[in-house]
């Protein structure tokens, strides 16, 4: 995701004593970023998510903020609103520097109880830590942190993954993801990811694997009787540029990227996902003034963003650990399958997806 200039992302998480959650921060430059968002999954829990309609007051955002803890991890959103006032960045509302209001779209995905404690979940000091950690800059770290600190993806532990390919042109495109789906990651028939399935593990390794995830399913069935049925879960997703996309171009950039959760997840976008991809453009780069080469070079950036997220999923899952918490015991693919890289470093090749 900081591959797109500008872009800064934090995260913070609490693991241990009930706790098996935490917060992303996506943070924008000072001036703010164009943003649209597209919510396909049936439960989400969002916030300002309608002031990035096309044709609303406010056309850039200063954040996006991606948490754990389901409607209660909203209350991230106001650390992070707060963190930006103090630095005088937000839309204004005034003549004099500090009177602004920052704009800060919010989701968040469910892992309550995951930790063994139902009431540990993000609020705004934790949405606070994850700002000061994207303003102090740094490459993001992907796996069991943020967002992804209490994420499960299907059968498997989830966690946060991102990654960014450049286009021909030279612009770049970038995702980052907490994969949380209700979904499977990977193909229960073969044991590949549902996005590599020409990577087919060995038939005893994949044999091994599922009766470990049912042992797994077992004994969490046992640590929390009481479990919701059916999954509540939900996949996060951040989408960046840096071509000079409008806020109608933002929005249906999120909406193509979702093609890579489908990609990626099976089933997606069900009642207990509230699956929500926001798409971000920095604007540093601009598009060919003429048509054709206009929309040729927007369809590229649209194609990219799927891509780009696909391979994020993929990201996530490679990256995370295994946890066993008095609420659940939830394995990774590294544990299940051994431990490999994606194989792209988190980038691809100049026009590849």
């Amino acid at each position: 995701m900081t591959d797109v200039e500008g872009l800064l992302v934090g995260h913070a998480q609490r693991l241990g004593e009930g706790w098996l959650s935490g917060t992303t921060v996506v943070l924008a430059p000072p001036g703010g970023v164009v943003a649209g968002v597209d919510v396909r999954g049936g439960g989400p829990g969002t916030r300002e998510t309608d002031a990035l309609e096309p044709g609303t007051l406010v056309d850039r955002i200063h954040a996006v903020v991606l948490s754990g803890g389901s409607a209660f991890g909203l209350a991230a959103a106001d650390g992070v609103t707060g963190w930006l006032a103090e630095h005088d960045r937000g839309h204004p509302v005034g003549p004099l520097p500090h009177q602004v209001v920052p704009v800060v779209p919010a989701a968040v995905l469910f892992d309550l109880g995951r930790g063994g404690r139902w009431t540990a979940r993000p609020d705004a000091a934790l949405g606070r830590e994850a700002a000061r950690a994207a303003a102090a800059g740094g490459e993001p770290a992907e796996g069991n942190v943020g967002a992804g600190a209490g994420a499960v993806a299907g059968g498997l532990k989830g966690g946060v993954g991102t990654t960014s390919t450049r286009l021909p042109s030279g612009i770049t495109v970038a995702a980052l993801v907490a994969v949380n789906p209700s979904g499977e990651v990977v193909d229960p028939g073969t044991g590949a990811l549902w996005a590599e399935p020409h990577r087919v593990p060995p038939a005893e390794v994949h044999a091994a694997a599922l009766r470990a995830v049912e042992e797994a399913r077992r004994e969490t069935d046992r640590l929390t009787p009481n479990t919701l049925a059916p999954p509540m879960n939900t996949t996060l997703a951040v989408v960046a540029t840096d071509a000079a996309l409008d806020p109608a171009r933002a929005r249906r950039m999120a909406m193509v990227a979702h093609d890579g959760l489908a990609r990626a997840i099976r089933p997606v976008h069900l009642l207990g996902d509230g699956d929500t991809v926001f798409g971000l453009a920095t604007g540093t780069r601009r598009l060919p003034e003429e048509e054709p080469a206009r929309s040729a070079e927007t369809n590229a950036v649209l194609a990219a963003g799927a891509d780009v997220l696909c391979r994020a999923v993929v990201r996530g899952v490679l990256a995370a650990e295994s946890v066993r918490t008095p609420g659940g015991v939830f394995l990774s693919h590294r544990e299940l399958y051994g431990a490999r890289e994606p194989g792209d470093g988190g980038k691809a090749p100049a026009g590849e997806g």
